[in-house]
């Protein structure tokens, strides 16, 4: 109901845009710093699901623990409330002010200034910059703070109009332990034509007095022996919800009713082609207020799945979708009005429009998945209520078969159910649930995995998944749930000692995809350790390898996480460059080019792929620089999700290795304006998982190292990005530049020099070989071996250094052609021992060459032999034996 604007001294119905403005220019002017919104996912406490109020990215300036540049402060914080003790979800749509997602005005001091200023700050800004009338407020005051009272009526509050409050509503405690204080607030008066009666009263619960401002007088730390100090920095944190005050300038007494969801309830009307402000008004309040948590927390890195912040997303989302559903929506219907929520939050909120594609392409996709879901499993639940009783109860086993079978979530049945006048058997779902488990345990403890590694599947059993961070940030907090030493689960991980860390929510990337596992370190005070590992344990747990090098480890304790900065930067580069080396490789070879595997660690990439044969220096060099080619180029890289079949729709590479789940990261980069391309100008296109550079430019450089044979039709490219390839080339120039140097050469000569060297290197070498044989036969003023007579054949047999064994047949052609008649053996006695034999051809019919040799090689240390009757050879290990040889060999002509 509205109340009559002259509640406002100078109603001018601002919109929200320029209500949040008025109060974030009223603090910069007051001396604050306007501090951006912190995401809707903590990164500074791991007991929070969604970031719930202004002070959450404070938290560790109000300890102390935090120093930063300035002492006040004041937010525009977006904040969501779906899940655990601050859920709002089921309300959503049926009251006036229940919100999914909600914006928390606020100004804050850390140690600066107190009471006397912080009430005349918020009188000032209420009363005068908003200009709501005086005589409709009201204050509360914690009964014991006689100071807060006296400043209320020095400001001109009346002191029947300030209210004494003895309850918790009006003290703040940020724990059972820790920073606490006295609360102060401001209540609207809506007039007495809406029930209910100012705070304290037996009727505080009505919507007459709405609070409109909270100021926590943070004074005071609590202690485990319930006593309490005063703390030497004393702070300020105030809150007031834009939804509220919005609601209130523009003359309702309704959030909705304001400028921003009636924008986005018509958009919603418009969309499915109903009345916005009739009967089915409720839908399009549920549909407007999830849009925006979901596509602020899509905006802030969270996705839709079955586990933690992802499964509270994918419920808000589907909640929605079944509202529009209940309007008549036969197609997606969510992702048409993003631009909508874009063009009223997009100014104050720039990562919404920098993350739209992403938004409307993840609700378009859940939406479509949940459609066919809704009218399959709202089919197969007719058919098994057919089978029942009139008015009975679902079995458990039927819902959980809906749920197992056919992906259609319990919510949903019970919600269908609640339609009906039903409900579900919970205690037979969660007994089917149970049994599911331990099947799935079994076969998995049976598939040949070390025994140790059956606790990470304990561990799955009772925690959630792993929250991953590590897409948008390097730094965060988590909460230790799990420590494991020596294959079994402990308390505690003393210092000095080794174990693996489980936490509720991580920075650091578990090895996956060909991706090595982030290293690191965690620290409290008192409390340090390094993080040696990241892996992926039971498919959902991430653990992270630990050694304690300070205090010990307790699980419980609150964590600050920090990914090695310059280690992953090196593995982003190396990653980024291994999707464009993939689609440099089939540009250049051919389509038949596919991923065989990959490692993406620090210091280089390698990268296994498809074809039959080595590539041409031609062809790596073409690889190389198209490659740098896009490197150079600096563009974006985005991130998509959609399915695995509308991935690979639009040309999107799978990674070899990877399993593949209902939704896929897709990840894009370069834009193909010559050669080929997918999807208009987008030149890679891969289904991956892994964490990756910004914009191409980040990889710096790639250098290719070569390609080798991996496997029978696989080849093996490794490579190296950014300092790694800055530092191969400079090595690879000093060297150039030594040669060089010893050549007496500049740079651009050295290939000849070199190749006139080598000609000259190998026309000495023959000159050599030529008088080495020249010797051996005798030649050059040297006298030449004698046969004598063995059983009636001439038999010649030398023993040759520096000849290699190769040379040997040349010379035994040699000795035959002088012989005319008669056998010969040689033995070569350089780096390695060769023997050689021959026989003329008259002799061929008694005598084999083949005998000879396998007779000589045996006593040098060798064995076997082989070729013709007329010319044989065969290798030996040492020829010091050499006249046993020679005697193994007359020994055969002997007979």
């Amino acid at each position: 109901m509205k109340h009559p604007k002259s509640v406002l001294k100078d109603a001018k119905m601002a919109s929200l845009n320029d209500i949040r403005s008025t109060f974030l220019n009223y603090f910069e002017s007051k001396g604050h710093t306007v501090v951006p919104s912190s995401p809707l996912v903590p990164r500074n406490d791991p007991t929070l699901m969604f970031t719930n109020s202004g002070m959450v990215q404070f938290k560790n300036c109000f300890t102390g623990v935090e120093k930063r540049d300035y002492v006040r402060a004041t937010t525009a914080q977006k904040c969501v409330r779906a899940g655990g003790k601050h859920n709002d979800l089921d309300n959503v749509g049926y009251t006036a002010r229940h919100h999914t997602f909600f914006e928390m005005l606020g100004n804050f001091s850390f140690g600066d200034y107190f009471k006397h200023d912080a009430i005349p700050f918020a009188w000032e800004l209420i009363t005068k910059e908003y200009g709501i009338d005086k005589s409709r407020l009201l204050t509360t005051v914690y009964h014991t703070d006689d100071e807060a009272f006296e400043i209320w009526k020095k400001v001109g509050v009346p002191e029947d109009r300030i209210i004494r409050i003895a309850t918790s509503d009006n003290f703040w405690q940020m724990g059972p332990t820790g920073p606490c204080g006295p609360c102060t607030e401001i209540f609207f008066d809506h007039g007495d034509h809406i029930w209910g009666g100012p705070p304290g009263s037996p009727e505080e619960d009505g919507d007459r007095f709405i609070e409109i401002w909270n100021v926590v007088f943070m004074q005071n730390e609590q202690f485990e022996d319930g006593s309490m100090v005063e703390l030497d920095m004393q702070s300020i944190d105030t809150g007031m919800g834009l939804e509220r005050i919005g609601a209130l300038l523009q003359g309702s007494h309704d959030n909705y009713d304001t400028d921003l969801f009636k924008a986005l309830i018509e958009a919603s009307a418009h969309a499915t082609s109903t009345d916005p402000y009739g009967d089915q008004n409720v839908h399009h309040r549920v549909i407007a207020d999830h849009l925006r948590s979901t596509s602020f927390l899509i905006a802030d890195g969270v996705m839709p799945s079955n586990d933690g912040r992802g499964y509270v997303l994918r419920r808000i989302m589907r909640r929605a979708m079944r509202h529009a559903h209940l309007l008549g929506a036969k197609d997606p219907v969510m992702h048409k009005l993003v631009s909508s929520l874009v063009g009223k939050m997009g100014a104050a909120y720039p990562e919404l429009g920098q993350a739209q594609a992403l938004i409307e392409e993840t609700l378009k996709l859940e939406e479509t998945r949940f459609i066919q879901t809704l009218d399959r499993g709202l089919k197969l639940l007719d058919d098994e209520l057919d089978k029942l009783p009139e008015g009975a109860n679902l079995p458990g086993e039927a819902a959980f078969k809906l749920y197992d079978t056919y992906g259609f979530p319990l919510d949903l049945t019970q919600d269908a159910l609640r339609e009906k006048g039903r409900a579900v058997d919970t205690d037979g779902f969660d007994t089917a649930m149970e049994e599911q488990k331990a099947k799935a345990r079994a076969s998995w403890s049976g598939s040949g995995e070390s025994k140790d590694a059956t606790i990470w599947f304990d561990l799955a059993d009772k925690l959630e998944a792993t929250d991953f961070l590590g897409y948008e940030t390097e730094v965060a907090e988590g909460q230790v749930l799990a420590l494991v030493a020596d294959g079994a689960e402990v308390k505690e991980i003393t210092e000095g000692n080794s174990g693996w860390m489980v936490v509720n929510q991580t920075p650091f990337y578990a090895e996956s995809g060909g991706q090595v596992g982030d290293t690191g370190s965690y620290l409290k005070p008192g409390v340090s350790g390094s993080v040696t590992n990241t892996l992926k344990m039971a498919g959902k747990l991430f653990a992270h390898q630990i050694t304690a090098t300070e205090g010990t480890l307790s699980v419980g304790d609150p964590l600050e996480l920090r990914v090695d900065h310059d280690r992953r930067s090196a593995i982003r580069a190396n990653h980024s460059a291994t999707h464009l080396l993939h689609e440099a490789l089939r540009e250049t070879l051919g389509d038949h080019v596919a991923q065989k595997g990959s490692l993406n660690a620090e210091d280089r990439l390698r990268f296994d792929f498809s074809h039959s044969k080595g590539m041409t220096g031609g062809e790596l060099a073409e690889v190389e620089g198209r490659v740098n080619e896009f490197i150079r180029q600096n563009s974006a890289v985005e991130t998509r999700i959609m399915t695995p079949d509308d991935a690979r729709g639009i040309g999107a590479q799978a990674l070899f290795g990877e399993k593949y789940g209902d939704e896929v990261r897709v990840v894009s980069m370069g834009e193909a304006q010559t050669g080929k391309g997918h999807e208009g100008t987008t030149w890679s296109i891969e289904l991956c998982g892994g964490t990756h550079v910004k914009r191409t430019g980040d990889i710096g450089l790639c250098v290719v190292l070569g390609d080798s044979a991996s496997s029978s039709g696989v080849r093996r490219i490794e490579a190296l990005t950014g300092g790694a390839a800055l530092d191969h080339l400079v090595s690879q120039q000093q060297a150039l530049n030594e040669v060089g140097q010893m050549l007496k050469a500049q740079p651009a000569e050295i290939v000849s020099r070199v190749k006139a060297l080598s000609d000259e290197r190998k026309a000495l070498q023959n000159e050599v070989a030529q008088l080495r044989r020249e010797l051996a036969m005798g030649g050059g003023g040297a006298s030449g071996p004698e046969a004598e007579q063995v059983n009636g054949v001439a038999f010649m047999a030398q023993v040759l250094s520096g000849v290699s064994g190769k040379d040997l047949p040349a010379l035994i052609d040699e000795h035959k052609t002088r012989m005319g008649s008669g056998a010969v053996l040689l033995i070569a006695d350089g780096d390695k021992v060769a023997v050689a034999a021959g026989v003329t051809d008259d002799l061929k019919g008694k005598l084999s060459a083949v005998d000879l040799v396998r007779a000589a090689v045996v006593e040098l240390g060798g064995k076997g032999g082989g070729g013709r009757p007329d010319m044989a050879q065969g290798g030996a290990k040492d020829a010091s034996n050499a006249d046993g040889a020679i005697a193994a060999a007359k020994a055969v002509i002997e007979g």
